[in-house]
C-alpha cells in the first residue's frame, strides 16, 4: 500500500482509495493522509486554538459543506454544521407502513395523549406494503389500526387496501413504500425524509436526506416534526467509465459493498457522484441510495440534475432546492472506480458484502428465481430481466417469481413495450418464458412474512433474487441460501438453474 501526502488545500481527509478493476478482490489501493487529519480516529474537523486577532477585512472564509451536511443545516436554521454535531431537525416527510406504523402510533398516543393531533397532517405518509396479502390475522390487523389512525388524524396521504381478493380494485393502494414514495413526487431534493423501515435512504437518489428511525423516534416526529439527529461524516464514491451493457446499478453497489464491507460505512453518508452515476436513470440511482443500509450507511445521495427534475415533473407542486457538495468540503474518504472495467456480481450467502464474482458461482445450482423488492422490483428492473429472456429465446429451468414493487410497476409490464422486443410486453415475455405470473404489488417474500406470503422460502432453498440482504431466515426458512445479484444475472440463473453471468446471454 503506498502512502503520499495529500496538498493542504484538499478537498477530503481520511483513507482515499483508488479501486481498479482488474481484480474483483485484490484491487489496487493508494491511500492518502492529510497532515493536518493524521489521527486515527476523527470524529470531527476543527483547527486548534489561535491566538486571539483583529477580524479580517477583506470578507468571511467560505465553510465547505458536503450535500448532507447543507441539507441538514438548512433543516435546522445552521449556517454551518460540522460531522458529530448534534442538532434538532425540522422534517419535511415522516413516513410509517404496516409493520411499523402501529408501534409508531403506540408511542405517539402514550408520550402526547389519546387525543392529541399530528404535527401535520399533509406531511405524513402511511403505506401498507409489507404484509398485505395474507391471511394472517395479525398482520391483517396491522393494517387496520394504521387505516383507523389515518382516519382519526385526516391523514391526506394514505395509500389504503380493503379488497386483498384484487389489488386492482384498490385505487389508493400503491406497494412498496420506497418506491410508491418516488413515484407519487414525496421525494424531493434538498428535504429531509424520514421512514420505520432502514431502506428509507433510496430516496437519497433525489439528492435528499433520508434514513430510517425507530418506532419512538418516528412517534416524537409525529408530534413535533422534529428530531435530534448527528450530523455524518461523508464518504465518496466516484464512479466513473462507461457502463459495460452487461452491469446494472445492483452490480454497481454490491461491488461497493464488497469493498467496504457491511460496516464500512456505519454512520456515514454515502455520496455517489461520477459520470456512470450521472448516466443511470432515476430507477438506478434508487438501487445505488436503496443498499446503502447494507454498508451501516446513515443515507446515501447522488447530486441532483436534469435527470432528477424530468423525473419529477407533474409528481409534485412543492417547491424543492437542490444542494450540493462544496469544492472544498471534507470528505472522510474517498473511493474511485473504473466502471468499465468491472464485472457482474453476486453476494453469496449469508452476508451483502460475502463478494463473488457471478461467473466463478456457476457450479452453484438453485432452485429459484426472485425477482422483486424495492431494490428489484421496479419497472427497469423488469426490464432488464425480459431483455435477458428475450435474448436467449429459452424457458426457465426453475421456478422464477415475479413481484412488482408497485401497482403502476404492475401495469407497466403489462403496457409497455420491451425496446427491441417487437413491441412485446415484459408479462408476454415472461410468459413465453416460462416464469410465474407477475404478482400482486408489495414487499412479498422479500423479507419472509407469514407462512403464506407468495414465494416465500418455506423450505431450505438456493435462490438468486434481487433483494438486498441474505441473512439466514430473511426470505422464510432459516437456513435457505440466498444469492443476491443484478435482474441480469438473476434472470440468465433462471435460465440455467445455476448462478450464471448474464454476458452468456448479452
Amino acid at each position: 500500500m503506498a502512502t503520499t501526502v495529500v496538498p493542504p488545500h484538499a478537498a477530503f481527509f481520511g483513507a482515499k482509495k483508488e479501486i481498479g478493476a482488474r481484480s474483483s478482490f485484490s484491487p489496487s489501493i493508494s491511500a492518502h493522509r492529510c497532515r493536518k487529519h493524521s489521527l486515527n480516529k476523527v470524529l470531527a474537523v476543527m483547527a486548534p486554538a489561535q491566538p486571539s486577532r483583529a477580524p479580517a477585512t477583506t470578507g468571511s472564509v467560505k465553510h465547505g459543506m458536503t450535500m448532507t451536511e447543507k441539507i441538514l443545516a438548512k433543516s435546522s436554521d445552521k449556517s454551518k454544521l460540522e460531522p458529530g454535531e448534534n442538532i434538532w431537525v425540522n422534517i419535511d416527510v415522516l413516513m410509517t407502513h404496516d409493520v411499523c406504523g402501529p408501534g409508531t402510533i403506540g408511542i405517539f398516543k402514550k408520550e402526547f395523549g389519546k387525543n392529541a393531533k399530528v404535527w401535520d397532517r399533509e406531511k405524513i405518509v402511511i403505506i401498507p406494503d409489507h404484509y398485505i396479502f395474507t391471511s394472517d390475522e395479525r398482520a391483517n390487523r396491522n393494517v387496520d389500526i394504521i387505516r383507523d389512525f389515518a382516519l382519526e388524524q385526516n391523514i391526506k396521504y394514505f395509500y389504503d387496501i380493503k379488497d386483498l381478493s384484487n389489488f386492482k380494485v384498490n385505487p389508493d393502494y400503491k406497494g412498496v413504500c420506497h418506491i410508491a414514495l418516488a413515484q407519487e413526487g414525496h421525494c424531493r431534493p434538498g428535504e429531509v425524509l424520514l421512514g420505520t423501515d432502514s431502506h428509507t435512504c433510496n430516496a437519497g437518489a433525489f439528492g435528499q436526506f433520508a434514513t430510517g428511525i425507530g418506532n419512538t423516534d418516528a412517534g416524537f416526529v409525529m408530534g413535533t416534526g422534529k428530531l435530534l439527529l448527528k450530523v455524518p461524516p461523508t464518504m465518496r464514491f466516484v464512479l466513473d467509465g462507461e457502463m459495460p451493457h452487461y452491469l446494472l446499478a445492483k452490480d454497481l453497489i454490491l461491488q461497493i459493498i464488497g469493498e467496504i464491507t457491511v460496516a464500512g460505512a456505519t454512520y456515514k453518508s454515502m455520496e455517489f457522484v461520477g459520470s456512470t452515476v450521472e448516466s443511470l436513470n432515476m430507477e438506478e440511482r434508487m438501487t445505488l441510495c436503496n443498499m446503502v443500509v447494507e454498508a451501516g450507511g446513515k443515507n446515501g445521495v447522488v447530486p441532483p440534475d436534469e435527470t432528477t427534475f424530468k423525473y419529477l415533473e407533474g409528481k409534485t407542486s412543492v417547491n424543492y432546492e437542490p444542494v450540493y457538495s462544496d469544492e472544498s468540503a471534507k470528505f472522510i474518504s474517498e473511493y474511485r472506480f473504473d466502471v468499465s472495467k468491472l464485472e457482474p456480481v453476486v453476494a453469496k450467502p449469508h452476508s451483502p458484502d460475502n463478494r463473488a464474482l457471478a461467473r466463478e458461482c456457476k457450479d452453484v445450482k438453485i432452485d429459484r428465481v426472485y425477482i422483486g423488492s424495492c431494490t428489484g422490483g421496479k419497472t427497469e428492473d423488469f426490464m432488464a430481466a425480459a431483455k435477458v429472456f428475450l435474448a436467449s429465446g429459452k424457458k426457465v429451468k426453475v421456478p422464477t417469481f415475479l413481484v412488482p414493487a408497485t401497482q403502476k410497476v404492475w401495469i407497466d409490464l403489462y403496457s409497455l413495450p420491451v425496446p427491441g422486443s417487437g413491441g412485446k410486453t415484459c408479462s408476454q415475455i415472461f410468459e413465453e418464458a416460462g416464469c410465474d405470473t407477475p404478482a400482486s404489488p408489495s414487499c412479498g417474500a422479500c423479507l419472509g412474512g407469514p407462512r403464506d406470503t407468495y414465494a416465500r422460502m418455506n423450505e431450505p432453498m438456493v435462490c438468486v433474487s434481487t433483494t438486498n440482504r441474505n441473512f439466514p431466515g430473511r426470505m422464510g426458512h432459516k437456513e435457505g441460501q440466498i444469492y443476491l445479484a443484478s435482474p441480469y444475472t438473476a434472470a440468465a440463473s433462471a435460465l440455467t438453474g445455476y448462478v450464471t453471468d448474464p454476458r452468456e446471454f448479452l
